[in-house]
């Protein structure tokens, strides 16, 4: 006959973590440090870009593409200012460009606001109405 071990009282110990709370622990620490390294390489990256836009004196709106079409209906909704702002600094970028000086050159003393918002709020309306759209009407594709 084969005898059993002895059977011990189950001591009062903690049970290990499940495997799923561990990898959602260190998901979420990760993702904490990814968002901190991202938001230093944006800080440094938002400085270069900066200069280089003070340079021309140009705003970051500045450089979105006219011929996508939210930007498109976005500056025909703007003010005319706007639009007549927008197409100012263009030119005076690309006439600064070509003769190689600077904006600080002709106007040293110019405060620029290279990070306003004039259309850009619109433009993030037209792309939540353009999904909603898509989306109300996802059945008419089947």
């Amino acid at each position: 006959a084969r005898s059993r071990p002895p059977q011990t009282k189950k001591s009062r110990e903690t049970p290990p973590l499940s495997t799923t709370t561990t990898h959602n622990t260190s998901t979420m620490a990760l993702r904490m440090i990814g968002d901190k390294v991202m938001g230093l390489m944006a800080a440094q990256y938002q400085k270069a870009l900066g200069s280089q836009l003070a340079t021309y004196g140009l705003r970051y709106e500045d450089l979105l593409n006219e011929d996508e079409k939210e930007v498109k209906e976005a500056l025909e909704l703007a003010d005319p200012e706007v639009v007549t702002g927008r197409t100012r600094r263009l030119k005076r970028a690309i006439d600064l460009n070509f003769k190689r000086k600077s904006l600080q050159d002709y106007s040293p003393n110019m405060e620029l606001d290279m990070w306003k918002k004039e259309i850009y709020v619109d433009i993030e309306k037209i792309r939540a109405r353009d999904q909603e759209y898509a989306q109300l009407n996802a059945h008419n594709k089947q």
